[in-house]
């Protein structure tokens, strides 16, 4: 059965804390009217917190802008997502915590209206950023259409993160970056590394310049290129996602040939992880399916 994602990576440069969201809300319009049918809209990492240019992330501003999801910020992002009749990530958001954390949090918006999931950044740039850490990995139903795992920025560095999301059924990963600095390059490559290892399909969108240095991409569970900026330059890279690609690629194989979430056999010994404290069973290795 086909089930296609049509979407919008908006590689564009951050919008001032503080800003009316009306003015993000234009620009998530004007992205809709390049591509109409887009089912999904997603921006980067802390989208509506630049902190003028140069973009310093200074941490009292940061503190300053945070508001527990429950606040006006997000009822406004709830409404908008409702008003367009579109999922939204609009990013990440400046979370303040029940405990009075900071928490960098990705928010997926329904077109119903409501918080439909979000996720706690659990790897913050260190020692760069002031965030607390989150503790649990997040993915999202899109009734119909198929499940979605949340990722930010530096997550990607960790493996772990993305083969946790894949296990929970993630057939897309959704990584909002504010990169500005020249690793970018080593980005793309886990962006499909990501994408390989685990048979799901990437969607890394950056900042546009000036303030990030862009280069968002997209890629299938194969590891190939769908759609690409390459450079800083705002652009709305666009795809259809037919996700049922990802059942194919694991039932048939990564160029017909590799099936690493097939790998083990019930009954054989576990493979112990040291360095988690845990292990790979054979018998609860495969991944979650989303049932549509």
């Amino acid at each position: 059965m086909q089930r296609i994602l049509p979407l919008i990576a908006a590689q564009a440069p951050p919008r001032l804390i503080g800003e009316p969201l009306s003015a993000f809300a234009d620009e998530v319009k004007a992205a809709l009217a390049a591509k109409p049918d887009s089912r999904l809209v997603v921006f980067p990492e802390l989208h509506l917190f630049g902190d003028s240019y140069p973009d310093r992330q200074r941490t009292e501003a940061l503190q300053d802008s945070a508001e527990p999801l429950h606040g006006p910020r997000v009822k406004e992002l709830r409404q908008l997502a409702a008003d367009l009749g579109i999922w939204l990530v609009p990013g990440s958001v400046c979370e303040r915590g029940p405990e009075g954390q900071l928490f960098n949090t990705q928010l997926v918006l329904s077109p119903g209206g409501e918080l439909a999931g979000f996720y706690r950044k659990i790897f913050p740039w260190r020692p760069f950023e002031p965030y607390d850490p989150g503790d649990r990995f997040t993915t999202v139903d899109l009734p119909g259409i198929g499940r979605v795992g949340l990722n930010i920025c530096y997550d990607a560095w960790f493996p772990e993160v993305s083969r946790q999301l894949a296990w929970m059924g993630a057939e897309v990963i959704l990584n909002v970056v504010k990169t500005t600095t020249p690793d970018r390059r080593q980005e793309l490559v886990l962006a499909k590394a990501n994408a390989i290892v685990n048979q799901v399909f990437m969607v890394s969108v950056n900042c546009a310049g000036p303030t990030g240095t862009g280069r968002s991409i997209i890629v299938d569970p194969e590891g190939n290129t769908l759609a690409e900026a390459p450079d800083d330059a705002p652009a709305l890279l666009t795809a259809e996602l037919d996700l049922a690609a990802v059942e194919h690629v694991r039932t048939y194989g990564t160029e017909n040939l590799n099936r690493p979430w097939s790998q083990f056999r019930d009954g054989e010994d576990a493979i112990e992880l040291p360095v988690y404290q845990g292990r790979i069973t054979p018998a609860t290795w495969a991944p979650q399916s989303f049932n549509a």
